[in-house]
């Protein structure tokens, strides 16, 4: 086998290998938080913390110490924990780091005859295996986000009623971390277990919003904080805000009904020259090359397009942004 066989065999089982990784991250059941609070709440057994140190791997220990001490490190876990990664920061940024030379050393092979081609093939290649896991993140973001918003109201309900019932603040949480789906009860467990540690009711729903970024969630917790200083009834208090939320949901599907086709055109149009010009380029670099060939009138009409488009996106994405 030549070199170049060698070369695309490995690449592809570099990336068989990441996407196994993901899969397998992504199915855990227990976030690295959570593992480590089990082990003073039972919820996992000495010799399961055992085997799972023992199968650590040394180099991704290394660059999750050293992530760790970096600013970097601080906002990559705190984003992989709101788009519930079950990965460390150390690990995504390895997984990143692994996928773009996989894809880019695929993007070499593919990337024609000449040098310069070849370069920016990987280059192309790079930066999507790059881009691909941040937009992953970010859209995992999103998913759960408005999902816990959906959620919310429901979740307000169940703590009213609870409260009536004779239930303390505490105990109507952790009915709600034992009776309402992911991730709402997964975020109420958490702050359940931060309580049960010792740590303050105010720091665990500060910790909470945190880790979800919502206007509601935020309103939720400042209302019940106040609560707790000023005092009040706070089952009535949770009542109307669920049915404010309630009613802001009803008024955001709606808009968002209504500005569908406006976001799908933006995205589309905005996407649709780019999908073509990586397309073109590993169809007939002979065709796209004329860009090169004069780099001020092609890299001219290469800028003024980003430029447009970058403008359009925006533009379209202000008309679908209405407040609610």
């Amino acid at each position: 086998m030549s070199l170049t066989g060698l070369l695309l065999v490995g690449a592809i089982i570099i990336l068989v290998l990441i996407a196994i990784g993901i899969a397998i991250s992504s199915n855990s059941e227990r976030t690295l938080m959570e593992q480590r609070l089990g082990r003073y709440l039972g919820d996992d057994s000495k010799e399961a913390q055992k085997r799972k140190e023992e199968t650590a791997s040394v180099f991704s220990d290394w660059v999750n110490k050293r992530v760790e001490k970096s600013s970097i490190g601080g906002n990559l876990s705190r984003d992989l924990a709101r788009a519930d990664l079950k990965l460390k920061a150390g690990e995504f940024i390895f997984l990143v780091m692994a996928l773009a030379a996989g894809l880019g050393l695929v993007a070499f092979m593919f990337g024609g005859t000449v040098l310069p081609a070849k370069l920016l093939s990987a280059a192309i290649g790079v930066g999507f295996g790059i881009a691909a896991p941040i937009i992953y993140m970010k859209t995992q973001q999103s998913k759960r986000l408005k999902k816990f918003n959906d959620q919310l109201p429901d979740m307000l309900n169940l703590m009213v009623n609870g409260l009536r019932a004779g239930y303390s603040t505490m105990q109507a949480m952790e009915a709600v971390s034992r009776e309402m789906p992911p991730p709402i009860s997964e975020e109420f467990r958490r702050v359940v277990q931060e309580m049960q540690l010792g740590l303050p009711m105010n720091k665990a729903l500060d910790n909470m919003v945190r880790r979800i970024p919502s206007e509601d969630v935020d309103f939720v917790v400042t209302a019940m904080n106040v609560q707790r200083e000023v005092g009040g009834p706070l089952a009535e208090i949770l009542d109307t805000i669920a049915f404010t939320i309630r009613e802001r949901i009803r008024i955001k599907g709606e808009i968002r009904v209504m500005t569908s086709q406006v976001v799908m055109s933006g995205r589309i149009l905005s996407g649709v020259p780019f999908v073509v010009f990586v397309l073109l380029w590993f169809i007939n670099q002979d065709y796209m090359g004329e860009f090169f060939n004069n780099i001020v009138c092609g890299g001219s009409a290469l800028a003024t397009g980003l430029i447009m488009i970058a403008i359009g996106y925006a533009v379209m994405m202000k008309i679908a942004d209405i407040e609610v």
